[in-house]
């Protein structure tokens, strides 16, 4: 049987909070067995997946609006899906994020400020589909290839902060 994934429009259920628009995202990671072997102790990089956006050149992490209807992770999750095309768990809350929109300004945040609330997701399924596949391509990077690619400084510091440079090769445990 064959899943259909749509994504979400419009902004009838964003919502808000002392003029920011609420975002919701992940940084979507993976470890990489360094030596060949799939041994559960053997030395992994973990690498993250970026995307790229339609309205401009850089990398990105899956984000969008939390809407009334779903808790904050399960927005991030739902972002992850529509605009990466991968399902996972969420491992870390790796903090809030402010920034202005260039592209989503509205009554409710005529200023176009955004609050983020981002978490490292594990990723347990990549899918051949997804919502937005039409829009968006995925790259899987190392912790370093993405800092560099990161289009918004304030996705750099969610990426440098959860993923610290001591934590970029493991064991293969979950946390993060």
């Amino acid at each position: 049987m064959c899943e259909i994934l749509v994504a979400r429009t419009g902004r009838h259920q964003q919502r808000y909070d002392s003029g920011f628009r609420l975002v919701a995202g992940c940084i979507p990671y993976r470890y990489r067995d360094l030596d060949g072997s799939s041994c559960k102790n053997s030395k992994k990089a973990v690498e993250v997946l970026m995307i790229n956006s339609p309205s401009g050149p850089g990398l990105l992490f899956p984000k969008g609006g939390w809407e009334n209807d779903e808790t904050v992770q399960e927005a991030a999750l739902r972002e992850a899906i529509e605009e990466a095309g991968v399902r996972g768990k969420i491992v870390k809350f790796l903090g809030y994020y402010e920034f202005k929109s260039k592209t989503h300004q509205d009554e409710y945040s005529p200023e176009g400020w955004c609050r983020a609330a981002m978490f490292a997701m594990l990723v347990e399924e990549e899918l051949r589909s997804w919502p937005e596949q039409n829009t968006r391509s995925r790259k899987w990077l190392t912790v370093s290839e993405a800092a560099n690619s990161c289009r918004h400084p304030w996705m750099r510091d969610a990426l440098i902060g959860g993923f610290s440079d001591e934590m970029t090769t493991s064991g293969g445990s979950e946390a993060v």
